[in-house]
């Protein structure tokens, strides 16, 4: 496992007491929970600013697409991403 680095965050009293029940339930750490939140918002956010800007470099480069092309692109994004979390928790 690569090293790891200490972080401090502040939480809310209902997100604590909830998270405190989901790493009892789960029988696992509140560190360990908040690393997997963390972990998955960060890749989620990488690719979706991916996305981005690999749509802006495309808007100044390509010829641009119709908005149903573009939707077609954002549908079958979202399900790569939701299979990869998919398989990520299962």
């Amino acid at each position: 496992m690569d090293a790891t680095t200490p972080i401090t965050t502040r939480l809310d009293a209902v997100t604590l007491e909830t998270l405190d029940r989901l790493a009892e339930r789960y029988d696992r750490s509140r560190s360990w929970l908040v690393a997997q939140a963390v972990r998955q918002f960060v890749e989620r956010e990488a690719e979706m600013l991916a996305i981005i800007e690999e749509g802006e470099r495309s808007a100044r480069e390509e010829p641009l697409i119709s908005h149903e092309e573009m939707k077609k692109l954002i549908a079958a994004k979202r399900a790569e991403l939701r299979s990869k979390h998919d398989k990520a928790t299962a």
